[in-house]
């Protein structure tokens, strides 16, 4: 009753002080009809705030997302199921569900009465052009009398997150190499540890095909030996996200980091699609999401990648965390996508190079991101060059800034793998012309 008084609107104190004030006057004056409409004047909020104190509603809500998860500029459509599981009828309800501003206004409905076992469903759309992972409510009721006198205040306790993912740019498919050592150029075999006869042969074991028998590894070995089942190809790339504040200018959607997340986004996605597994590693780290998966389904891999892009923010620490190059098993494929490289990087790139079967770079021209309208740079705007440095340090680099398409940039880094490849086959046969001569 205490909660119900407090929650009189407007109308209801009006109510409140005009009764008393009609009855204070009736007492003095001797009126017994204006005692009446005093006293008539007070029961009617009283006795509505005592009405809703003593109701016991039950309501139920569920809310779906469509999908849980979208990509920047894309719409979600939130669906609420709201059920009166109690056996008494709710009277007026103002429903106000609480999101970020950065997905739109706060949605609010009004549900007229509704009665025993009913249920209703509202739904509103969301929209997001800044990646991140947001939480939808909890969801407020505001319950209100036919009268307008007291409005009670609900609050649902469950909570939806909905995932917006940077946008994903199509790349052109281009020569891939280096990803692990074996035939083919994109898609390399995987073989266990050990020579090429522990890992095409194995002991015999009891239920195994007699016809799997390798006769000529039996002989030699002294005991039954079969051939091992076929190993599945398998392509490993590591994906280098530079992420650290300082090696980036700008702030919000047309920040250079923002810029290398789409790029880190769009080769994560153009990688799965040919067939690799891949991992995401930051300055800080390797991410724990986005591990080897030996056997994940393309869009699962994919999910978990740009899952952990959407979340990555800017690290304030100056130096880049290579504890994951202690991983004996991250040889393969290595893309990163740089900020601005200074002097104290060099040894950590060179080590991330050395231990790589083959190292590719898409470096941000931070500088052109801090340039004044006029295109003078501005404070604090990095301008020094990183390609030069990669490139004569074995890295295939190409130079990205806030103008160039994605696509072309990916283009131009494989047509310098392509070229490297011809030099290399060149300087093989000329090589054995030599030994020839």
């Amino acid at each position: 009753m205490r909660e119900a008084l407090s929650a009189l609107t407007t109308r209801g104190r009006a109510f409140l002080a005009a009764g008393l004030t009609a009855t204070v006057c009736a007492v003095f004056l001797g009126y017994d009809e204006l005692v009446r409409v005093g006293a008539l004047l007070l029961l009617v909020p009283l006795v509505t705030a005592w009405f809703l104190g003593r109701s016991r509603y039950r309501l139920g809500l569920v809310r779906t997302l469509t999908p849980a998860q979208v990509s920047a500029g894309q719409q979600a459509r939130v669906s609420v199921d709201l059920t009166n599981d109690g056996r008494m009828p709710t009277g007026l309800l103002l429903l106000e569900d609480q999101i970020p501003y950065v997905l739109g206004t706060r949605p609010r409905f009004v549900v007229d009465r509704m009665g025993p076992r009913w249920k209703r469903q509202v739904g509103y759309m969301v929209r997001s052009d800044v990646r991140g992972k947001f939480t939808i409510g909890p969801m407020k009721v505001r319950l209100s009398d036919p009268f307008g006198m007291v409005e009670l205040d609900r609050t649902f306790q469950t909570t939806s997150s909905l995932v917006v993912t940077p946008r994903v740019v199509p790349l052109p498919p281009v020569p891939l190499s280096g990803a692990w050592t074996g035939s083919g150029d994109n898609r390399p075999r995987a073989f266990a540890s050990g020579s090429a006869e522990d890992v095409t042969v194995r002991e015999y074991r009891r239920g195994d095909d007699l016809r799997r028998v390798h006769w000529r590894s039996s002989a030699h070995a002294g005991e039954l030996m079969v051939r091992r089942e076929e190993q599945p190809w398998q392509s490993r790339a590591t994906l280098f996200l530079d992420n650290r504040k300082i090696a980036h200018v700008g702030s919000g959607p047309a920040s250079s980091l923002e810029h290398a997340v789409v790029a880190a986004a769009s080769i994560a996605v153009h990688l799965v699609q040919r067939g690799f597994n891949v991992r995401l590693v930051t300055a800080a780290g390797e991410e724990t999401s986005s591990q080897w998966h030996e056997h994940t389904v393309m869009a699962a891999e994919t999910r978990h990648l740009l899952e952990s892009l959407a979340v990555v923010s800017a690290v304030t620490h100056p130096h880049l965390d290579v504890k994951w190059l202690q991983d004996g098993g991250h040889s393969g494929l290595l893309i990163g996508v740089l900020g601005a490289v200074s002097d104290h990087d060099h040894p950590v790139l060179t080590r991330m190079r050395h231990s790589a079967a083959g190292a590719m770079a898409v470096a941000l021209d931070v500088g052109a991101w801090g340039r004044a309208p006029g295109g003078a740079p501005l404070a604090g705007a990095a301008a020094v060059p990183a390609v030069p440095w990669l490139t004569a340090h074995g890295w295939r680099a190409v130079a990205a800034g806030p103008r160039d398409p994605l696509p072309t940039v990916w283009q131009e880094l494989g047509l310098l793998g392509r070229t490297a490849s011809t030099t290399r086959s060149q300087s093989a046969t000329v090589s054995s012309a030599r030994s020839v001569l």
